[in-house]
């Protein structure tokens, strides 16, 4: 155990957030998402029995989201709706990002075949417990350190 770090980031997911650049991305996945087969070859990480919230709040607690892009968060768009619906988890989870993206971000949803190209492209994917379809979310990481002075 180590103070001040969320109980549910296992050593494995820490080292690939360590490991992780700016603008790689992580994706966070529902328990029924096909991370297997579009994750073939990536780092992929289960967090069996927890809900997808948590594991988001887990994940900001120590990972930047991009500042450089004004999307840093994409979550997929629910079958059989447009936009901008959103179930009620992910706005609960949008309601939890306004506290962690960046000025002037904000969350974008996406179709769901054009979400997986994306995963098709994602440094890792996290596998969580969550049972509610359609609770997918890709994270961009952003920067530590000093901004440059203009």
């Amino acid at each position: 155990m180590l103070k001040g770090i969320d109980p549910l980031l296992s050593p494995e997911l820490l080292k690939i957030m360590a490991e992780m650049g700016h603008d790689d991305t992580l994706v966070l996945a529902d328990a029924n998402f096909t991370a297997m087969s579009l994750g073939a070859g990536k780092p992929i990480v289960r967090l069996p029995g927890v809900g997808m919230l948590r594991t988001v709040q887990a994940v900001t607690s120590l990972m930047p989201l991009a500042e450089d892009i004004p999307h840093p968060v994409a979550c997929m768009q629910v079958g059989g709706t447009l936009a901008p619906y959103l179930s009620a988890l992910q706005r609960d989870v949008k309601t939890h990002l306004q506290g962690v993206l960046p000025p002037g971000a904000s969350m974008e949803s996406v179709d769901r075949y054009p979400f997986y190209d994306r995963v098709t492209m994602a440094y890792a994917i996290v596998v969580t417990g969550e049972l509610q379809p359609w609770a997918n979310f890709i994270l961009h990481k952003g920067v530590i350190g000093d901004t440059l002075a203009p």
